[in-house]
């Protein structure tokens, strides 16, 4: 049996595509499995488990090289992820003979809609996304899967992480403060963060760590919340690739972020987090097979009811002790217990 999976979206869609690929391998060990995902994904390839094969499309001439591999291929089933126009052009390169994708398909696009050949009755408004991506799966038959994620980090990883650490005497105790993401309203206020880590650094007999994205946004963000902290933070952002700094959150005893793909990262490698919400609705991208507290709107106490209709919340709304508690409550001694 041959497989195309076509993943074209961002870094959290494909960790929270990872399900769906292991399931496969398990049902269908001897199938031949190809995976399309975009270019922003390249450096966690790697870790990806499940695949025969990667192509990375890149938006420049070296995507022919996709074409022509896709187009002298004789797939059985294109399962199609991403549901846009590119890889709905994959799709039909593919000539598989079942292309599966969503029924959405046909109320988006009645031309789109003609390339494929078998719609799963699934809305991603209405499932988590692990599950939306399960469901694809539906028409190739099988047994349940687990929804859990799970990164194979390389030893490469793991070994440009201790050196990191090393280099800048980052201790065995340490979290993660991870304040940026590639979309700014989901930013929280740099001042907040920066008496979340103050508070962190007077109360916790750990180090402090903070990351980001190379990014001019994500820099000038960070540059903001460093201002207002004091010199205990050490100040990594902008100098791990993805699988460097997938492998520190994986060292780490805690991570505060937004939602963005590092709190994916640490649900994959199970790393306890805090995680805050704005714009995008939990339901939908919440960790959930790891322990998260998830933090959205004024509620000072994390979320325990997810609903699939849920109003986009300003990141202000969060409020600087509803992080603190939550995050102290992951740094207590019950909760070190019960994740070691």
């Amino acid at each position: 049996m041959n497989i195309l999976l076509l993943q074209l979206k961002r870094i959290g869609d494909l960790i929270l595509t990872m399900p769906a690929i292991v399931a496969l391998r398990e049902n269908f060990p001897d199938a031949r499995v190809t995976l399309v995902v975009s270019n922003e994904c390249a450096d966690l390839l790697p870790a990806i488990p499940g695949a025969d094969r990667i192509l990375v499309a890149r938006h420049n001439l070296s995507d022919i090289a996709i074409v022509i591999a896709l187009a002298r291929e004789r797939f059985n089933y294109c399962i199609d992820f991403t549901r846009n126009d590119r890889s709905a052009f994959l799709a039909f390169l593919s000539r598989a003979r079942k292309r599966i994708v969503s029924h959405r398909v046909r109320d988006q696009s009645k031309i789109r809609a003609r390339i494929y050949n078998q719609f799963v009755d699934n809305r991603m408004r209405d499932m988590h996304t692990v599950d939306y991506n399960l469901a694809l799966l539906e028409p190739l038959g099988g047994s349940s899967a687990s929804r859990a994620m799970h990164l194979e980090l390389p030893e490469s990883a793991r070994e440009k992480a201790n050196k990191l650490r090393r280099d800048s005497k980052i201790g065995g105790h340490f979290i993660i403060f991870h304040p940026g993401s590639a979309r700014i309203e989901k930013f929280w206020d740099p001042a907040r963060w920066a008496e979340v880590i103050n508070h962190a650094g007077h109360n916790n007999d750990v180090d402090l760590v903070l990351t980001s994205g190379a990014s001019r946004l994500e820099q000038a963000h960070v540059t903001l919340i460093k201002a207002k902290t004091g010199p205990r933070i050490v100040d990594l952002s902008g100098r791990t690739d993805l699988l460097t700094l997938a492998a520190l959150i994986a060292q780490a005893r805690l991570l505060v972020t937004v939602d963005s793909a590092p709190m994916h990262l640490a649900a994959a490698v199970q790393t306890p987090q805090v995680a805050l919400f704005g714009p995008t609705n939990p339901f939908h991208w919440r960790p959930r097979e790891s322990l998260a507290l998830i933090l959205q709107g004024e509620s000072r106490t994390p979320l325990t009811e997810f609903s699939p209709v849920r109003a986009r919340f300003p990141m202000s709304l969060i409020s600087t002790e509803a992080v603190i508690d939550a995050m102290d409550s992951l740094l207590s001694p019950q909760a070190t217990t019960q994740t070691s």
